[in-house]
Order: C-alpha cells, then structure tokens, then sequence
C-alpha cells in the first residue's frame, strides 16, 4: 500500500496532520493551565476551584467527543483570559491578593453579595485580612483552640457588618479554608 504525502491530498490526510498539532497544543495549554490553576491554589482558594471546574469540564467534554478539537482551543483560550482578567481583578478593586481571596470567599454565595453589595464585602474582607493575620501562629491549623478562636473571630465580624446569618455557617468554613491556605506565607 502507497503512503500518500499531505500536498498529494490538501482535503485528506493533510486535515489529519492539523488534528495533531492541534491535539499537542490543546495538551499544551491545558497542561500550563492545571500549572497555573495550581499555583493560584496557594493563594485563592474560591479562583482555583472555579477555574479547575471549568478547564475539568472542558476536558472532560472533549474526551466524551462532545465537543470538536477547535471547540476545545478556543475554551481554553477562553479560560486563559478569565484567568487573566481574574490576576487584573484586585488592581481593579483597589484591594490586595490577599483582601481579595477573602471577598471571593465571602463573595462565593450570591445572595450574600445582592444582599450586602461589593462595598459591604470589601470592608469585611479588608478586616478579615487584619484580623486572621494578626490571630496567626506557626501551629494555629494543628491547635483547636487557636481555630476556634479565629472562627469565633470571623463569625464576629461576619454578625458584625451583617452578612447573612443563614449563610454564616458556610462562609466562616470557606473563611477557615482560605485563612489555611493564606497564613501558610504569613506564620513563615
């Protein structure tokens, strides 16, 4: 049997050499993007979920064929640029990495933010960031106490401006979360 070279058929087997490449650079960007997804992971822990699902959901629908290998390109370009606009994100808000990791942890239930509004979570979030960073021991993940106290701590602030009792239980647990992943560079 004669292999046919790609100029012998531009309709053919030449599309199969443009699926290749397009499958390693699909590969490519998803692989920087877990990279990137990753680092974000030690700073945010509301961003990093979101974008994993997005990127998860991505693959996942190429590898059932639901979606073509150009479809595939295109939502990870897109995601590339809501990451992007994400990192550009505090800038905009006039809030630090770490202010604006809590107000996305705050910001994760909807209703908390059509009930208080951005400015309202700006505040908490800019208090919570004093707080917890002045609450932080070495071992305070290890202690229950020194837990409690900074769960006690959020809970208080939280009442304090507001934020939505039915809702507390759940954004104090996402508080904890992000204070873990956070105070991991301000204990050091």
């Amino acid at each position: 049997m004669r292999e046919k070279s790609p100029e012998a058929e531009p309709w053919g087997c030449a599309g199969c050499y443009g699926i290749k490449q397009k499958n390693v650079a699909a590969e490519l960007l998803a692989k920087l993007l877990k990279g990137e997804i990753a680092a974000r992971s030690s700073r945010n822990v509301i961003q990093s979920r979101q974008f994993s699902e997005m990127l998860k959901k991505t693959l996942n629908a190429y590898h059932n064929r639901a979606i073509a290998m150009q479809e595939v390109i295109e939502e990870l370009i897109q995601l590339v640029r809501e990451i992007d606009a994400a990192a550009k994100r505090g800038v905009e808000l006039k809030m630090t990495d770490d202010e604006l990791a809590y107000y996305d942890a705050l910001a994760a239930n909807e209703s908390a933010v059509r009930a208080m509004g951005n400015q309202e979570l700006k505040v908490i979030a800019a208090e919570l960031v004093t707080n917890v960073r002045a609450s932080v021991t070495i071992d305070w993940t290890l202690r229950e106490n020194a837990r409690s106290k900074i769960k006690v701590m959020a809970k208080r602030i939280l009442r304090h401006y507001g934020y939505p009792p039915d809702l507390q239980d759940e954004a104090v647990q996402t508080v904890l979360l992000q204070a873990e992943t956070l105070c991991k560079d301000w204990a050091a």
